[in-house]
């Protein structure tokens, strides 16, 4: 059995990426952005969800978290959000995004007309200071290397700010690095 991407043990510091289907841009305008934002807070003040950096791209997000039963707050927060933009879409006659959502649908999800995120969520577990320093910088400067920002704090949605000691867009949990 494959332990690469699966949250072995829960008392440890995860780095996990969020990805939309065939990486479509649902993410670019700030309702969309609030929906994951809203998630994020629910998770932290209802879950136990520690969140130490993230990034929200418009494609996908990136978190160094930690929380019993992540994987579970993961799956719960990605399932929540679907129905959130599914129901914004629609009020918004995005039909070509409903459209692209149901197109790339697994053929095996069933249950449902749309598929948003891809399964999984590639936990990586933080082993030393060093990766943690590394995933946090690869995060923080992912608005920069696709051109949102000219620096990782000027991005909104990016924790980037809260460690530059600038208001955030989500508050985060302290940890030493």
């Amino acid at each position: 059995m494959r332990t690469r991407y699966k949250i072995i043990d829960t008392d440890k510091i995860y780095f996990i990426t969020a990805t939309i289907v065939e990486w479509l841009p649902v993410f670019t305008r700030k309702p969309y952005f609030e929906v994951l934002i809203d998630a994020f807070n629910y998770s932290r003040t209802n879950k136990g969800l520690k969140i130490y950096a993230y990034v929200i791209m418009d494609n996908h997000f990136h978190l160094i978290c930690q929380g019993d039963d992540l994987g579970k707050i993961i799956k719960e927060i990605k399932s929540h959000t679907a129905r959130q933009i599914i129901k914004l879409a629609e009020q918004n006659n995005k039909t070509w995004l409903l459209n692209q959502l149901s197109f790339y649908k697994l053929k095996h999800k069933v249950d449902s007309i749309h598929q948003v995120w891809q399964e999984g969520n590639h936990p990586k577990q933080i082993s030393s200071g060093e990766m943690l320093r590394q995933k946090m910088d690869y995060l923080h400067h992912n608005p920069v290397r696709a051109g949102l920002a000219d620096k990782p704090e000027d991005w909104p949605y990016s924790s980037a700010r809260n460690w530059a000691g600038l208001p955030g867009t989500l508050e985060i949990d302290l940890l030493e690095i």
